[in-house]
Parts: structure tokens; sequence; C-alpha cells
């Protein structure tokens, strides 16, 4: 059982030039959020190191600037304890300036394989994936995005 569901995640992955399968989770606020055509990049953090290094390289910047880049942010955070992300990480999310999309069960997250400790970008163009890169520094990643055009 196990293994079939490995092969089915591996199916479900992400390759260059397909186009990515819409979904909808919510964020932090409770609000709903479905991945569509307009997203230019998609941020993946696997766990708290990740997101840790997004937030980093999130410091000091205004609220609405990733939406203003047409970039999102989706955290995995299956493997935080249910009490700690209801009682207190979730809750210190809703400051954040920025919208973090919350895979609560990790399978969304799992359709962009890559490495536990880094942070994944993902280039799309009209719901395709063009390219991806990864990033284990907020300075790098913070420069990546100050790249990006204001839209």
């Amino acid at each position: 059982m196990l293994l079939l569901s490995a092969f089915s995640m591996l199916a479900q992955a992400a390759n260059i030039g397909e186009r990515l399968t819409p979904w909808t989770l919510n964020d932090q606020h409770d609000q709903a959020y479905t991945l569509d055509e307009k997203t230019r990049v998609l941020l993946v953090a696997r766990n708290m190191d990740g997101s840790k290094l997004v937030k980093a390289a999130l410091e000091n910047q205004a609220k609405g600037y990733l939406e203003a880049r047409n970039v999102v942010f989706l955290a995995d955070v299956q493997r935080m304890p249910s009490l700690i992300g209801k009682f207190i990480a979730i809750p210190a999310m809703r400051d954040y300036s920025y919208r973090v999309v919350l895979d609560r069960d990790g399978t969304v997250a799992a359709q962009y394989p890559g490495a536990e400790d880094k942070v994944l970008w993902l280039q799309l163009e009209s719901g395709k994936l063009m390219s991806q890169q990864e990033f284990s520094s907020a300075d790098e990643l913070r420069a990546a995005l100050e790249k990006l055009p204001v839209q």
C-alpha cells in the first residue's frame, strides 16, 4: 500500500513544461487560496527551517510584497504537532506581512519534490512549470525575489 502511494506521488510530480494541477488550501487566516494561472512563482517550504528562510528573506518587506510579484508561499506543516500549530505557530503567522498557504496534510507539497532543508522555487507561466531552483540562503532568495517584476 505504501509503495503504491509512493508511485502515485511520483506520477503527480510536476515536470518542466507541464501545467500544475490546481489546488485549494487555506492560509494562516483560514482564507481559501486556489493556485491559478496568474501565479508566477510558487515557493515551497517542507519544514520549519524552510519557512524560517522565507521569513528571513521577507523581513522588513511591506504587506503585499509577494502578491505584487504574483508569488505564493506554500508551507508544508503536516509534521507540526497539532496543538503547537493551533495555539502557537499559526496564530503567530497571522502577524506576518505575507500569506502563508498551509499544506496541513503534505499532499500538495509532495507533488513538488525537493530537498527538505531548502526552499523550492517553481517558476510558472500561465500555470505551466518553466523552471525550478532551490534556495538555502535567505539573502539569495531575497535577491531573486527583488528581480521579479511588480505587477
